[in-house]
């Protein structure tokens, strides 16, 4: 008899790395079924519905109503009756967690999807963090400094996996010069633009565009006609970003909230930019992976993931956190060095085969005990 899975997410609006696994797990093994937290009307709640995928949706629009989601998800998972739950970010992990232990469901599992933003930020919320840590039984950390996260917060060792993210790197390799040409017309992009670099990250103040953009100012000095595209443009500290953007021409900035096709609009760029600002608190990184999937010669600040296999000179510029001229000079010398950035190339799209969906969906497997 096929083990029934509930996966419970919030706050998500489309995720590649949900509909790879929901194409990838073993459905001959497995009924997999979702709860999706403040989800609704987004684009993975029509791919599950349009995939068969059993999906129920609850929204909740104040912290007082949590309780009230918690007691929903209890009636949902006493009538599904699953054999394993798998949480993933915040409020899911929370409500989830707090609802399958009430159920007393056999296998907790929760995704830790950040590092030490809690610890760093709001260390008042990192009692969350420990009750989770509690009420799981497995607990899945997507890199190193994610599981040394949970270990600084007395989590236990016995419990936790650590597994990366894993992607389906044909997705990168089948984008049309259509789909292309279509995003240069959807967003207006003239003919001569050139460089375009791009950066894609939500406006937090972790995220580091306080120091990207003053960047492309030093950028535009030498290329006047060069394009900053900034994707996933929206967040709590787009206040301060905007202050920044006043100081760069319009005609040479292009911010998108959100782009569907995320593998065509890689193709876009000349350059990839993504510079956190510390070692530990990006907690993975998918875009470290995406950009060099996409064969898109990057300048980085190492965090989460980019820990553990980005090399500076090897597969990606490696800059000092923090450091604007430094990322302004790596720019410019990845757009001066055609050999430098073949060179990237080739060897980024090697590094991150380790990456691949199917070692990881092997992993989650082996967790839920199906192989």
């Amino acid at each position: 008899m096929p083990k029934k899975i509930v996966y419970i997410l919030s706050e998500i609006n489309r995720s590649v790395a949900f509909e790879w696994v929901v194409k990838n797990l073993d459905q001959q093994k497995i009924t997999l079924s979702f709860i999706l937290i403040n989800c609704t009307n987004s684009h993975i709640e029509k791919f599950l519905k349009e995939e068969g995928i059993k999906t129920q949706s609850l929204r909740f629009k104040a912290k007082w109503e949590i309780p009230i989601s918690i007691l929903k998800v209890v009636f949902i998972l006493l009538k599904i009756r699953p054999q394993i739950v798998h949480t993933h970010l915040r409020d899911a992990s929370l409500i989830g967690q707090i609802a399958a232990w009430i159920t007393r469901i056999e296998k907790r599992i929760y995704t830790r999807h950040h590092s030490t933003f809690h610890q760093k930020y709001f260390p008042k919320a990192v009692w969350l963090d420990r009750l989770n840590n509690y009420l799981a039984t497995n607990i899945v950390a997507i890199s190193g400094v994610v599981q040394q996260a949970i270990l600084n917060e007395g989590g236990d060792p016995k419990k936790i996996t650590k597994a990366y993210y894993g992607f389906d790197f044909s997705d990168f390799g089948n984008v049309t010069d259509s789909r292309i040409r279509g995003l240069r017309k959807k967003y207006a992009i003239r003919e001569g633009v050139y460089p375009i670099i791009g950066v894609i990250s939500r406006y937090i103040n972790w995220k580091g565009h306080q120091y990207m953009l003053p960047a492309f100012k030093e950028v535009l000095r030498v290329y006047p006609n060069a394009l900053l595209i900034i994707a996933n443009a929206s967040g709590s500290y787009r206040n301060e970003i905007k202050e920044i953007l006043a100081d760069i021409p319009k005609e040479n900035i292009l911010e998108i909230s959100f782009e569907k096709d995320l593998f065509a609009l890689y193709k876009l760029f000349d350059v990839f930019v993504h510079c956190p600002i510390d070692e530990s608190i990006e907690a993975f990184g998918q875009v470290y992976v995406e950009a060099l999937a996409a064969k898109i010669p990057s300048v980085f600040t190492l965090s989460g993931i980019a820990n553990e296999f980005i090399v500076n000179g090897e597969n990606g510029l490696v800059v000092p956190h923090q450091k604007t001229l430094e990322i302004a000079n790596a720019i410019k010398l990845l757009l001066e060095n055609e050999t430098l950035r073949q060179t990237l190339i080739n060897n980024g799209v090697e590094s991150v085969k380790q990456f691949s969906v199917l070692r990881f969906i092997n992993e989650l497997e082996l967790l839920y005990k199906i192989k």
